[in-house]
């Protein structure tokens, strides 16, 4: 930069490749996960939350600073997804607020917002936990400050960057949790890439963001091997749907799909060596179309905006609901649960679930579709619960928002409604009755670790209790049911409802049953959930 004064525009640029940057990193931030799950989405989360930000910037065309920095935070908070996205959307909260009134800024103007950024956030979090991106914001801002009086923007920026490498890699001596899993965090890690890509602008050197990688921070090496790479499929909740015919002699499919899933999501390829149909999601369909029509003549082109489908899905939901004194909207994923609750009674289902968390304006959109004024929302997961939260400050309808961890509590709540009841009276209700429940979520692990006193291998059955507690693994889901089920008290049970998912048939799901019925005798029941990445989600009650 020639000068140190900066405008609304380079704040937009310099956001604009910290989210690249980003990006390039977000599969790797997902994979660093505490626990060895196939649902890790920190990255993918602080990402989207970023393109929200960013279309609302570019939607600005004032170039002051102010503005543009009032921009950025209202798309932040609106495409906030998961704990990440509500707190990076809270940093930007900060920045907005310090660099209001302003038409430009310096080094010493953006310390101070980093400041203020890092009070906001921490302000907006009820229980804050060092050794998270929280630590990373306050350290990196810290460290702003002590070269602001001589520093300019890129010396203060290099500054924070610095800082927040060394708070990363910090990260595990604070938490034990992630020192045992031998990670550092994953929120912190996404919020120093964000800012290093930030500083490359600054320096110039953006343009050469397209031919590297990021360099992570990881945990030392002692702790536990790094955590593997998960799987970069992660179903994006918008963009653009893109599907074509490709035909041409001697097509490889292999390179298609290999060169495709560098570009989008959810990649479905199929076909022989002359004729190939693609299924894609990306936020560049254009990108998409000009690397297959170098490889062939292209048929049956549809490209479908997915934020149209999704408000098309709300409103469909809501044309069939009759007008009520109160609404219930709950968030869901798998054909078996979206079943289930329409079976329940008048409900608004937004999907979502892990890897695939709703922002915040998903869930305000289904709230404002309900036919009531008075809604209850039922998040059903712990990392959407801080979306729904934002919720209440953004609609003049009294919303409730319950705070279920997971879908067996969303189950309990939603079959504790009473329609002879008021809002309040219905939300202690519902309160009381998820703190009966406990549910135990059955998946494979994706990487080795240690983690609560249990040795790991990647692939084994493992069992988590109440999102929080790791209580059994094993080679056989059966064996590890049975034991996770004695761990958390099924013989004092009255009754454990088993939700198998899309990998479990019917019949296994049922022999599973029988085998807790022999062991504790008590009732059990077999639900189709039909969720993806958890073989079973176990309620007791």
């Amino acid at each position: 930069m020639k000068t140190d004064l900066a405008d609304g525009q380079t704040l937009k640029e310099m956001f604009a490749s910290g989210t690249a940057w980003l990006e390039k990193s977000a599969a790797d931030i997902n994979a660093i996960n505490v626990f060895p799950v196939p649902d890790g989405d920190t990255g993918t989360n602080m990402v989207l939350t970023m393109e929200f930000a960013l279309e609302e910037a570019k939607l600005n065309s004032d170039n002051h600073v102010s503005s543009v920095a009032k921009s950025l935070a209202h798309g932040a908070l609106m495409g906030a997804r998961g704990n990440s996205g509500v707190i990076l959307s809270q940093f930007f909260r900060g920045l907005a607020k310090e660099l209001g009134g302003k038409t430009h800024f310096d080094g010493g103007d953006f310390a101070r917002a980093l400041a203020e950024a890092s009070q906001t956030a921490y302000k907006g979090i009820v229980n804050p936990v060092e050794g998270t991106i929280l630590t990373v914001l306050k350290d990196a801002s810290k460290a702003a400050q002590e070269v602001v009086k001589n520093g300019t923007l890129v010396s203060v920026l290099e500054a924070a960057v610095k800082s927040a490498e060394d708070s990363v890699a910090r990260t595990p001596s604070l938490l034990p949790v992630l020192r045992e899993a031998g990670v550092v965090d994953a929120g912190g890690q996404g919020l120093y890439v964000l800012l290093d890509g930030a500083l490359q602008f600054l320096k110039g050197e953006s343009h050469k963001l397209q031919y590297r990688r990021p360099r992570l921070v990881v945990a030392e090496a002692a702790l536990a091997p790094r955590a593997a790479q998960m799987p970069t499929q992660l179903e994006t909740p918008y963009g653009y749907c893109t599907n074509f015919v490709l035909e041409r002699q001697n097509l490889n499919l292999g390179k298609i799909e290999k060169d495709l899933k560098k570009k989008g999501q959810s990649l479905i390829v199929t076909g022989d060596d002359t004729l190939v149909r693609v299924h894609i999601h990306s936020f560049e369909p254009g990108e998409i179309l000009k690397y297959a029509t170098k490889l062939g003549k292209l048929h049956e082109i549809t490209i479908n905006n997915m934020n149209d489908q999704y408000a098309k899905f709300i409103k469909m939901q809501r044309e069939r609901m009759p007008a009520v004194d109160i609404a219930m909207v709950t968030v869901a994923t798998g054909n078996g649960f979206f079943e289930l609750f329409n079976s329940l009674g008048n409900i608004i289902i937004v999907p979502g679930g892990q890897t695939m968390n709703p922002s915040v304006r998903e869930l305000l959109q289904a709230v404002e579709s309900a036919p009531s004024d008075n809604i209850i929302l039922l998040p059903n997961n712990k990392n959407i619960m801080p979306a729904a939260a934002q919720v209440q400050s953004l609609t003049s309808k009294k919303v409730k928002v319950i705070p279920t961890r997971n879908i067996p509590q969303g189950v309990a709540a939603f079959l504790t409604f009473d329609y002879e009841m008021n809002l309040e009276e219905n939300a202690q209700a519902m309160k009381k009755a998820i703190n009966k429940v406990k549910a135990i979520e059955v998946t494979r692990a994706m990487r080795e670790t240690r983690l609560d006193g249990l040795e790991i291998r990647k692939g084994q059955f493992i069992a988590i209790l109440s999102d929080e507690d790791l209580i059994a693994r094993a080679d056989k889901i059966g064996d590890v049911i049975l034991e996770a089920l004695g761990k958390a008290g099924a013989d004092k049970a009255e009754i454990v409802t088993i939700y198998y998912g899309a990998e479990i048939k019917g019949v296994e799901a049922q022999e599973i049953a029988q085998n807790i019925r022999d062991r504790y005798h008590t009732e059990v029941e077999v639900v189709y959930g039909g969720q993806p990445h958890y073989n079973c989600i176990i309620s007791l009650e």
